[in-house]
Formats: structure tokens, sequence, C-alpha cells
């Protein structure tokens, strides 16, 4: 991917890293804990191996007759300022953010139901937020231009 990701953690990262002054908060008035939208985020690497599972069981499946889709989350949902909080934990770093109204669509609270996954494919999402901003920090610290390059 060229530039930055239109998604919340890799702009969070940015802000944190410098590239970027601040992160918009769309809106802050959505009936969640905090006001702001909540959404099922998951470690890049439980999607890897949710995918590797998904692969493995359309080996062992007649697709013409036994192909659906299986969505991949952790069944819970963080908000925009828990992410920030959690994120300004891992990286030891304020993020600054400014709330913006809210986008035309967007609703309040968006998380997947992981039972599925787990019981045709045996996965579940292992690795959780701290972890996540964690690994999210370690690669943008090292990688503080993104993909460039």
């Amino acid at each position: 991917p060229q530039g930055i990701p239109n998604n919340l953690l890799p702009f969070v990262a940015q802000v944190a890293v410098g590239r970027l002054e601040r992160l918009n908060v769309w809106g802050s008035d959505y009936p969640t804990p905090d006001g702001t939208g909540v959404r099922d985020y998951i470690h890049v690497v439980d999607l890897a191996l949710g995918h590797l599972k998904a692969l493995e069981a359309l080996a062992r499946l007649d697709v013409q007759k036994e192909c659906l889709t299986v969505n991949l989350g952790t069944g819970k949902g963080y908000s925009v300022l828990e992410i920030v909080r959690e994120f300004e934990t891992a990286s030891g770093k304020p993020i600054p953010y400014k709330i913006a109204p809210r986008r035309p669509g967007d609703i309040a609270s968006c998380y997947a139901d992981p039972k599925q996954a787990l019981t045709l494919l045996g996965w579940r999402a292992e690795r959780g937020l701290s972890e996540m901003c964690a690994d999210a920090w370690r690669w943008q610290r090292e990688n503080p231009q993104g993909y460039a390059g």
C-alpha cells in the first residue's frame, strides 16, 4: 500500500510518530460509553492465522456445496477514545485529537460475532488491544514513513 491506510490504528500511529499533527475523531455523540464510535479491532497476526484456517477448511470441503462466508473478529468492540488511550500507553506518546462532526453513514457500534469461526474453523483471536497497539507502535517506530520507499 502507498500512503496512509484509511483505518484508525494507522492514523493513531502516524500521530504518535509525528507524521500527523492530530487525529480527527468523527463524532462524540454516539450512544456509546464515551460517545465515540465502537468497532472490532483484530491483530493482523490473528487475521492471518484465521485466513490460514479458512484455507485449510476449503481444502477439506466440497466448495461447490459447502462454501460460506465466515467473519473474523474478536467479538469485542473498542471505542475510538479507548484505542487512543491504549496507544498512548503503548507508545508513551500523547495522541492529540480533535472532535469533528460525524461522517455520513457511520454507525455507533459494529463488531463481529466470532462463534462461527470457532465452530467451523477452530479459530479465535488470541491477541488483545494492548498487544495490538504495542505491535503497531513497534512497527511504526521502526518504519516512520510507513510503506514508502
